[in-house]
């Protein structure tokens, strides 16, 4: 190969170097025109701009027709529908929409959420009519840990009124539920599996909550503390007692679930689902102040386990594949390893989902190019309707801007044009719960090849912010704009 590179720069070099003689007029003239031929009769070149508004999708309200999303889904078991923002009205709605067409017309039987399993369970119990709650309200209060707003808001509670309403029209087998997948209730989900052996069996209840006793000495509920000690050597690790109790309910789960039939496999479920949230949190808050990386890899992990143990479940009990949709942040459902953040060793569920079930999933991801979002300054912070700032040149949301259409779906499974423009790698944008404009392209931006990263993905050019259901008078405010005159 590098002989031929040589060969062929000496030949060139011979052709330059030759005898160069005065060209005629007349000669010129039909060179210019002969060229000028050739390039009316050539095709126009098309821009990446003409090649993306030859493809895109309508769609109205974040949501194309109905063969549109069923084209992409087609048979797969796991869609995964993101959010570019854990607060943006927009990206709630229209992933419900999506998801109610797919419960009513494609038979997906549960939604599983970037949310507390045990928080999740609370809702779950009341859209499948066994619950305490009188309302889809009261069933969301079990969401008390900031941030709040991602679950307690105005669009989950619709959807959760509609499918508690679907549920009552079938039977129990039939009805869809609602799940969470991650790990932070370390002492809530502790709390649960206690609860749950004191009605199946007291004397195990006293060995888990003498085994779960090592973390009293930990202040607040959110695990901070006894990972900050564990981590540092101050305190005990209890990484043997939770895998001990997880072990020990799973060695009598047969005895348990035949207690109470179809109820008794669900509340088993439950409970062995608490005891793997309480042995993962143990480990991610013993991790968290090692490295970002790896609790990170940690949490993720188990998500996808969760999803996973949830799908064999819910097979089991219907007697064929269960189909669920889940909602989460494109940050965890877009496949990482076209990222920067997976070149950095990262992994997240998209990926584990897509590895562990090539073909029988769809990311789809939502992005968007300025408007509003709730979202607080700092973690554990008030939330605020934030000001989005329009998205930074060189971005996705930037070129979606510019293909000038207000909302539309990119499919880019089978749009050829638009997967090969989409390839390169472009910025993205990426807004959690904290949004910080300040510092946004450090804070918020992250490098991507959106065709490796995504099936589909839907635009909506201009978003508002999540209404909360406790909006408080600083959300209410919301930010001056930029132009604001602020010397008055």
């Amino acid at each position: 190969m590098t002989d031929r590179l040589f060969s062929d720069r000496r030949d060139a070099g011979r052709v330059l170097a030759g005898p160069f003689t005065q060209t005629a007029d007349e000669e010129v003239r039909r060179l210019l025109r002969a060229a000028a031929s050739a390039r009316a009769g050539a095709p126009p070149v098309r821009t990446d701009l003409a090649v993306l508004r030859s493809e895109l999708v309508p769609v109205r309200d974040g949501v194309p027709s109905d063969e549109v999303p069923f084209q992409i889904v087609g048979d797969a078991r796991f869609v995964l529908i993101g959010e570019a923002s854990h607060g943006t009205h927009e990206f709630y709605a229209a992933r419900a929409r999506m998801t109610r067409r797919l419960i009513e017309e494609k038979g997906f039987v549960a939604v599983a959420v970037e949310a507390d399993w045990p928080d999740a369970y609370q809702v779950n119990r009341y859209v499948r009519g066994r619950g305490d709650d009188a309302s889809a309200e009261e069933a969301l209060r079990g969401f008390a840990r900031f941030p709040t707003w991602m679950w307690r808001n105005a669009d989950v509670l619709d959807f959760l009124g509609w499918l508690r309403e679907r549920n009552e029209r079938l039977d129990e087998r039939a009805r869809a539920g609602f799940y969470g997948l991650d790990l932070y209730s370390l002492h809530r989900s502790a709390d649960e599996v206690v609860a749950y052996l004191e009605k199946v069996d007291p004397g195990a209840a006293a060995r888990a909550r003498d085994r779960y006793s090592c973390f009293d000495h930990s202040d607040g509920d959110d695990g901070q503390a006894y990972g900050f000690a564990a981590a540092f050597g101050a305190g005990e690790s209890c990484e043997r007692r939770v895998i001990d109790q997880l072990v020990d309910l799973q060695r009598n789960a047969l005895r348990y679930q035949r207690a109470q039939g179809l109820l008794g496999e669900d509340e088993f479920f439950h409970a062995e689902r608490n005891a793997a949230v309480v042995a993962a949190a143990e480990r991610y808050y013993r991790t968290m102040f090692g490295g970002r990386v790896s609790s990170w890899n940690l949490r993720d992990r188990h998500m996808a386990d969760t999803l996973f143990a949830l799908s064999e479940h819910l097979g089991w009990q219907r007697s064929e594949p269960a189909r669920i949709v889940v909602w989460a942040h494109n940050s965890h459902l877009g496949d990482s390893r076209a990222t920067e953040m997976g070149a950095r060793g990262e992994l997240n569920l998209g990926r584990l989902v897509r590895e562990h079930n090539r073909g029988d999933c769809r990311l789809i991801g939502f992005t968007t190019f300025a408007g509003t979002v709730t979202a607080a300054d700092d973690w554990g912070r008030p939330a605020e309707r934030k000001n989005v700032r329009p998205a930074l040149p060189g971005s996705v949301e930037e070129l979606f801007h510019e293909a000038g259409h207000k909302e539309f779906l990119v499919g880019l499974t089978r749009s050829a044009g638009a997967a090969d423009l989409l390839r390169g790698a472009r910025l993205e944008r990426a807004i959690g719960v904290v949004y910080r404009p300040g510092t946004e392209r450090q804070s918020h931006y992250f490098q991507t090849r959106l065709s490796d990263q995504s099936d589909a993905v839907v635009h909506i050019d201009e978003t508002r912010a999540l209404e909360s259901l406790e909006r408080t008078a600083r959300w209410e405010r919301g930010e001056a704009p930029e132009t604001y005159p602020v010397a008055v």
